[in-house]
């Protein structure tokens, strides 16, 4: 078996990249490899902070190559794929130059308007690449790096949360709620979850914190809506808690990477409600059943009549194509790409 280490900006967090980065490092325990990691901050075996998002000074070549030393590949995560620390990266290249290693590219600078005029993943021999979506390996192919797409893996059988007591916390009652389990920020398109919740009549439960400056934006628009707003989860309360307690799951977002929300409302067994974003219909098309943002009448009426059949087809979809039960099998296909039996 091999040794191998991933690195990225931060690890053991809640944000998608540290979610999925733990998954993989599980699957790949679970494969017999020894999987150390190293990241700016968070959680990790070597903390190395030049290597975080907001580092004032990048590592230098020896720290990090001592941080790095000594394994059969290195799996990058974002950390390349994303120029939110340059001179991190350009550190992190110059390491890894003739090493074997995975580039794990959750998000490329292309995506995001801000970042549109940043360089994006560079190739080297002894480099290979998995996206999360097919339109980001379309798109890396059309820059001349070849990549395998390997989406995101779930829990198809996760924890149940406790409703009752949830929306007794939160002080409910019988009335209709709507989860929205993002941050706030501009992308997540926060008023057309409030204009759904209006044209339910229902309150609207906003899991994450503001960021990117959003704050006071939010605050407007929260302010000039009509729609009961719940924020945050309590220290009580767990995200099963949070599905468990909502009648219907809203994703508005104009763009995400994946959005792992959607696959997590289908296995919590809740209907989505879902924005178009470009792979949320890479999504859609392995069969799942989703209500169109715009289509309230239809949601009325499921909320009125609610159909499991549909709920049970959907977990169906996810089991054959999404089950974290499988991703060691995927993975090992991965490494033997890159030559890691």
């Amino acid at each position: 078996m091999a040794r191998l280490v991933v690195v990225s900006f931060r690890l053991g967090g809640t944000d998608g990249v540290a979610i999925e980065a733990a998954k993989w490092i599980a699957a790949l325990e679970s494969l017999g490899h020894e999987v150390s990691t190293v990241a700016g901050e968070g959680v990790a075996d070597v903390l190395v902070p030049g290597l975080a998002i907001d580092a004032a000074n990048p590592p230098s070549f020896q720290e990090l190559n001592a941080a790095l030393e000594g394994y059969d590949l290195a799996i990058v995560e974002n950390l390349a794929s994303l120029p939110l620390n340059v001179p991190a990266r350009d550190v992190l290249y110059e390491v890894l130059d003739g090493r074997a290693t995975l580039f794990h590219h959750h998000d490329l600078p292309w995506q995001r308007e801000h970042l549109a005029h940043l360089e994006g993943p560079r190739h080297a021999e002894h480099w290979h690449h998995v996206t999360i979506n097919e339109l980001s390996r379309r798109q890396l192919e059309e820059r001349g790096i070849a990549a395998v797409t390997l989406m995101n893996s779930f829990d198809c059988d996760p924890p149940s949360g406790s409703r009752l007591a949830t929306r007794r916390a939160l002080g409910i009652g019988a009335t209709t709620m709507v989860l929205l389990p993002t941050r706030a920020i501009p992308r997540k398109n926060v008023d057309a979850a409030l204009a759904l919740a209006a044209s339910l009549d229902a309150v609207l439960w906003l899991l994450g914190p503001s960021e990117d400056g959003f704050g006071p934006e939010l605050e407007e628009l929260l302010n000039g809506s009509s729609v009961d707003v719940r924020r945050g989860l309590d220290d009580e309360m767990s995200i099963h808690d949070a599905y468990a307690a909502c009648d219907l799951v809203v994703m508005p977002s104009t763009w995400e990477g994946f959005g792992n929300p959607v696959l997590e409302s289908v296995t919590h067994r809740r209907p989505l409600a879902v924005y178009p974003y470009p792979v949320a219909r890479e999504i859609e098309a392995y069969g799942f059943d989703f209500f169109a943002l715009e289509d309230v009448e239809g949601i009325k009426a499921y909320l009125r009549d609610p159909d499991d059949r549909l709920l049970a087809t959907n977990l169906e979809v996810a089991r054959r194509h999404f089950n974290v039960a499988n991703l060691g099998r995927r993975l090992s296909a991965v490494l033997e790409m890159a030559h890691i039996v």
